[in-house]
């Protein structure tokens, strides 16, 4: 395969993802809503395969990490002891003109409105509370508000108590969720890259103070072997340390993982190590004590902590960029993603969709596939050349063609994606 190795334009992904059901814009028959995307059929198994792999490699897969799921609506406390209600804020300036609000950090010309470019209209600078505000209740009053939580963290903090009392882990150990989570962003950009709403794989892994360096390398070791086991091209992925002043105000040490994607570097994943400062927070907030009692009867401490944290959306892009190929030779798009990650495992086609013969055999091998627990995608629409370009661009590892000779030897045509090589073989050998 002659391939095309450009880094693919944010116009190309977003082209892929709308024409072949990945992505498509939040709400978009009615006009569209900033910041919220839809997963189509593709996008969503896509989504569902990287969140499966990670769960399987840092749940399933160890003895040392239990599960949550904890509600998206916390007590309005939850957000105070964590510092969000303080911090949790951008400095925004208003144009006088057209009333447009930007992140005066963000603006290319502090004197200038992006919006409708009249100059010197902004006011000074206000801090301005990303977190979404709404009303638990039926009356709305001070007392009823409540937020959408902005991250997956602190539903895992507030259960660190519950999870030791019920399960008793050993230090070191983690709690790990997939969940939703909730920013009113001011300028949500860069297609799913930064939006309103969005999902999190989070990880607090609970530690002895003294050990946190060895255990922060390991960490770092066992976010690359992931990142390249879901298909991001290593060599777009950056470590990048977080110094002074850009730490958070609840972190020691932060690696940002950055990736090239079409809008420039940007970060894909952090590492942080955030010391006591959320279970000390919590303790003195709930006047309920987080102190870990080691079950050899050592001297009890508060558990530091070290967060992995991935954005699901980040990553999704991520691997569409890895993926994306451009093949000259044979003018076709390609997304050559790992099989075990891939929407579409198969397609099953017949030759000719008006031969009933061969589309019973065909659907036979279908259901056979499906069966075996593949995703299994059918497409008797169009020449055989089309369906082809059709699966190369969602990314299908194989195509299984059913023909004439397959009715006289039980033998089937499987296409190579990435080289389009063909190949028969004895179905038996399919399953």
């Amino acid at each position: 395969m002659s391939n095309e190795q450009k880094q693919p334009t944010l116009e190309d992904i977003v082209s892929l993802c709308k024409r072949r059901g990945f992505i498509f814009q939040g709400s978009e028959i009615y006009g569209g809503l900033a910041g919220t995307w839809d997963y189509g059929p593709l996008g969503v198994q896509l989504k569902k395969n990287l969140q499966d792999l990670w769960w399987k490699t840092f749940v399933e897969s160890r003895d040392d990490m239990v599960g949550l799921d904890a509600a998206i609506l916390m007590n309005p406390k939850t957000w105070k002891a964590s510092g969000h209600v303080d911090t949790f804020t951008d400095p925004l300036v208003e144009c006088s003109e057209c009333k447009g609000r930007f992140r005066e950090d963000k603006l290319d010309d502090p004197n200038k409105c992006p919006n409708c470019g009249k100059e010197n209209t902004f006011g000074e600078a206000r801090q301005f509370n990303l977190m979404f505000e709404t009303t638990a209740g039926p009356v709305a009053s001070d007392e009823n508000k409540v937020f959408l939580r902005p991250e997956t963290a602190q539903g895992i903090f507030t259960n660190f108590k519950n999870v030791v009392d019920t399960l008793y882990p050993e230090v070191p150990f983690g709690i790990a969720q997939i969940g939703k989570a909730f920013r009113n962003e001011i300028s949500p950009r860069d297609f799913v890259f930064r939006s309103r709403e969005f999902g999190q794989m989070e990880i607090e892994y609970f530690i002895r103070e003294e050990n946190w360096k060895e255990l922060f390398e390991q960490w770092q070791s066992d976010i690359k072997d992931f990142l390249s086991e879901a298909g991001v091209d290593m060599s777009k992925v950056t470590e990048e340390e977080v110094e002074g002043e850009d730490l958070a105000h609840y972190s020691k040490r932060t690696i940002d993982y950055e990736f090239e994607y079409p809008h420039g570097s940007d970060e894909l994943l952090g590492l942080a190590y955030r010391t006591n400062f959320d279970l000390g927070n919590i303790e003195r907030e709930s006047g309920k004590s987080m102190v870990y009692r080691p079950k050899d009867g050592s001297e009890p401490f508060v558990p530091h902590v070290i967060e992995p944290s991935f954005g699901v959306e980040r990553l999704v892009m991520a691997v569409l960029v890895s993926a994306y190929r451009y093949d000259a030779e044979n003018e076709r798009i390609v997304l050559q993603l790992p099989p075990h990650i891939a929407p579409v495992r198969y397609c099953v086609s017949p030759l000719l969709k008006n031969k009933p013969e061969l589309v019973s055999k065909a659907r036979e091998v279908y259901q056979a596939l499906r069966n075996k627990g593949h995703s299994v995608m059918w497409d008797d629409n169009g020449n055989i050349g089309k369906r082809y370009r059709r699966q190369d661009e969602i990314g299908t590892p194989e195509c299984i063609v059913i023909d004439f000779e397959t009715l006289e030897n039980d033998t089937v045509t499987v296409r190579d994606r990435d080289t389009t090589e063909q190949k028969r073989i004895a179905t038996t050998e399919l399953f």
